[in-house]
């Protein structure tokens, strides 16, 4: 096997971040995309730097289009053929029910989170695709425990994205299967990151973790281990599966 690249979107915080620097320790060259957090993006390249490994930050919001291109022209240019994507970026909104939400909040969380990852996944299959002359490849879809559990009175417009991201899984993985790329999908249960403030409540995982049968909440690195074995060799046989780190619920 030759050098091994992966992309991570929204690799600046959270899982993604996590990924991107478990992914540098077992050898991959990383390109991590971010959207807001250029400081945040910077430090978690230049600790992977720093620790011997190679990464680069690009910029790129995975809802446009042009700049879900650059991206991956950008990781094509300075790290060479890609092996691995992780769609991990994703956004929520503050919690509300659904007879208060608008079409602005609706269309903002599906254009990051299911356009976004048919996107990328795109990008990734015509790289990868043995039958257009790539050699192969994995991708793996960060979807969410919310979209089996549908987050009443929190978010269900973010539980639905996550079931859009879940059938893409499914989809795309028998649609390519023969051409030596696999789909897979993590679910997350609650995780210790910052995407509980972006929903107004910072200290949502403490609230709700006695409702998990493990009584925790879980951590980014934890996920980010279900996601590098299902990108590695070890899962080579293994397609259209959901991994749930969630602590049992």
């Amino acid at each position: 096997m030759g050098r091994k690249v992966m992309i991570v979107t929204g690799g600046s915080r959270g899982i993604g971040a996590a990924t991107a620097q478990l992914a540098a320790v077992q050898g991959y060259a990383v390109c991590l995309s971010y959207l807001h957090s250029a400081a945040k993006a910077d430090e978690i390249v230049t600790a992977i730097r720093d620790s011997g490994g190679e990464a680069i930050a690009v910029r790129a919001d995975v809802a446009d289009e042009t700049d879900v291109v650059r991206l991956f022209e950008t990781a094509d240019r300075e790290l060479g053929t890609l092996t691995a994507l992780v769609n991990n970026a994703g956004i929520l909104e503050r919690q509300m029910r659904v007879d208060q939400m608008d079409a602005a909040r609706l269309n903002r969380i599906l254009a990051t989170n299911v356009t976004g990852s048919f996107l990328c996944a795109r990008e990734a299959v015509r790289r990868m695709s043995t039958a257009s002359g790539g050699s192969g490849g994995a991708i793996v879809n960060v979807s969410s425990m919310a979209s089996r559990l549908g987050s009443p009175g929190e978010y269900v417009d973010y539980a639905a994205s996550k079931g859009a991201v879940d059938s893409l899984t499914l989809g795309l993985s028998k649609e390519v299967a023969a051409e030596g790329i696999r789909v897979n999908a993590v679910r997350p249960g609650v995780i210790y990151t910052e995407i509980h403030a972006s929903g107004g409540e910072p200290n949502r995982v403490d609230r709700v973790k006695d409702t998990v049968p493990m009584r925790r909440g879980g951590d980014a690195l934890e996920v980010a281990h279900a996601i590098l074995w299902l990108v590695s060799e070890q899962a080579s046989y293994t397609t259209g599966s959901f991994i749930e780190v969630s602590g049992g619920r």
